[in-house]
This record gives structure tokens, sequence and C-alpha cells, in this order.
């Protein structure tokens, strides 16, 4: 089968070709698993974090990606969940021990022995994965492959980091960054809390105007102060600068969702400019997002049909997928990009 493999981190700045295409076995099921041809695979800011070393496989060579698109190829011995032929999805948690305290309370996010798909075994920049039954979802027919893709880690995330927020209705909201994710948590806001006032930080013009366009309420710069204080603020960008300037735009008691496995070095001194009285005192609070649960995926990809939320995507072949990680690197468009595999 068709694959694309990385060997080692790299720089983006200099290594614009990271994976490599190569022919590889394709991957057997073992009892509890399914065998997937991959169909399509969302490209991830979280790739860029495995690829430059934020966040490093455990072991390499490794297939990334990890919103995956399929149909089950062939299925172990042991799997009931699904048939040959079911259209399936995998999301970035690939597999957890199941026993812990974390996993045993459906906080198998927390759990020391997570793995993530594409990180810790091999994904879905390839014709073929396997995954274990348990860690596969049905997607709804409502969706084309392609649409399905991005909401299975930019759209099952936001839909955690909107949970996390503890907005409700007639509250103020701020997306700060609006890309994959910021969009769709853009759309749920919407449809879920529909007297929310959404304000969007963003540093491209291009990206305000989107924000705008899918009815944020307001839209200026990463440093803009917002017209009014806001209750919660999502922040999904690799970026510390954010972080600071969110803080200033909160109201009292209120909360930063910082939605980023990783954050980038490159702005870290910015730390330096947070002023405690100004802008963490009065409980406000900062929280992360750590990966997903598998009730994450499961409750949003309903919520997403509900809705029906349709991500803006860009398509590219397995084959151009260094293209598009630079593309998204270098922020070339908006909304979320898609791997054509089949």
């Amino acid at each position: 089968m068709k694959a694309m493999l990385l060997y080692k981190t790299v720089n983006l700045a200099t290594g614009r070709q990271p994976l490599v295409l190569e022919n590889v076995p394709v991957p057997i099921p073992r009892d509890d698993e399914i065998l997937i041809r991959v169909s399509r695979c969302g490209v991830c800011h979280t790739e860029l974090d495995e690829i430059e070393g934020r966040t490093s496989p455990t072991a390499f060579p490794v297939i990334p990606g990890h919103q995956i698109v399929g149909r089950v190829a062939e299925k172990g011995t042991a799997v009931t969940l699904f048939n040959q032929g079911d259209r399936v999805g995998v999301a970035w948690i690939f597999s957890a021990c199941g026993v812990c305290e974390y996993c045993r309370t459906g906080n198998e996010n927390l759990c020391a022995d997570f793995k993530a798909t594409g990180r810790d075994a091999n994904g879905g920049y390839a014709e073929y994965m396997t995954v274990s039954e348990k860690f596969a979802y049905p997607i709804p027919g409502i969706f084309s492959d392609s649409e399905a893709a991005p909401l299975l880690c930019a759209g099952a995330v936001g839909y955690r980091s909107v949970v996390l927020s503890g907005i409700r209705n007639g509250q103020r909201l701020g997306l700060t960054g609006f890309g994959a994710s910021a969009h769709l948590v853009l759309k749920m806001i919407k449809y879920q809390y529909p007297e929310v006032s959404v304000f969007v930080f963003a540093r491209d013009p291009g990206e305000q105007k989107f924000a705008l366009e899918l009815g944020a309420g307001w839209a200026g710069n990463t440093q803009d102060r917002s017209p009014e204080k806001l209750h919660a603020i999502i922040d999904t960008t690799p970026a510390w600068t954010p972080v600071v300037e969110a803080m200033k735009n909160l109201e009292p008691g209120g909360r930063l969702i910082i939605n980023a496995i990783r954050k980038e070095d490159r702005d870290r001194p910015y730390l330096l400019n947070l002023n405690y009285h100004e802008d963490l005192w009065m409980e406000k609070q900062i929280k992360s997002v750590a990966n997903v649960t598998r009730k994450d995926v499961r409750e949003f990809l309903q919520l997403a049909a509900e809705i029906p939320i349709k991500p803006v995507i860009e398509e590219y072949r397995l084959e151009d997928a260094n293209r598009a990680l630079t593309d998204l690197k270098n922020k070339k468009s908006i909304g979320a990009k898609v791997l054509v595999i089949a």
C-alpha cells in the first residue's frame, strides 16, 4: 500500500519534505481490530507538532494522520460492532488502558497509557490502517468523506473546548485564532447557544472576514481589545501571545480554554507581559484541553449531523501531503485541509 512516512523530526522552516512516500505492507488486523481502507484523512496542526518535535512520535518511522474516514475492508475474529463495508472514522484517541481511574470514569483522555493515532500508532496518511473496533465510530450519512474527516479532530476537540468553557446562553464568548477548529466551534455555538455573542481574534484579515460571514458579532486582531469583556475565550493558536492578550479581555471569573496540544517557543518571552493584578486576579481561570474521549467524538458527530455542520475544506492528493502541511504552517487558506486517498 502507499503511505507517507515520517522518519525523523524536522524543522519545517528548512525541511519542506518531511514525509516520504513509500510502498509498505498492508497491516493485518488483530482479533479485536478492523482493517480500514482509508478514503480521506484530515491534515491537522498536531501533525506539525509531531514533525517538528513538540509532541514527538514514540517510534520511527510512523505514518501520521488522525482524522480518518474509510470503510471496513476486513475484521478480526472478535469484532462485533462493525461489518465489512461499513463506513467508519478514527480520531486522535487510538487506545487507552481501559482499567485506570480515568478510563473507568470516562476520562480516558487523561490515561497514562493514552496512545494517539498517527503518533504512537500508524495513522491515516496511507491506503490502509488498523484500529480496535472500540476506537472507531460510525459516520453519519449526511456527510461526505471529505466533510467528515475534519469533524474527527477539529470538531471533536472544539466540542470538548465548548463544554470546558462552561458557556451559557446570553453570555459572551471569544475565539482566538480562526482555523479548522474555531470555525466549527462558531457553528456549534450558533446552534446550541443562539443568544451567545461571539468575538473572534485573528491576525489574518481573511480569517476575520470569514468569521463575520459565519455569524461572529465582532472580529479583530489578536492584540485588540474586545468591545465588551468576555465570559470565556477558546484559544486555538500555537502561540503564547494570544494567551496573554486573552486574559485582558476576560470578565472577573472568566475562563480561558487553551485548545492546543503544544505551544511553540517562538514567542514564549511574551509571557513576561502577563500582569497578575490586571490579567489573572479576580478568579480568572486557565484550563487546557487534553486530547479527546470517545464520548466527545460520538456526541459531536451526532450534534454535527443535527445542525448540520459542513466544514469548509481544501483537498490534496496523498502524494501532496508535504505541500498540505507547508500550506497549513504558512496559513495559505482558511478552513480544513483533507488528503484524498481513495
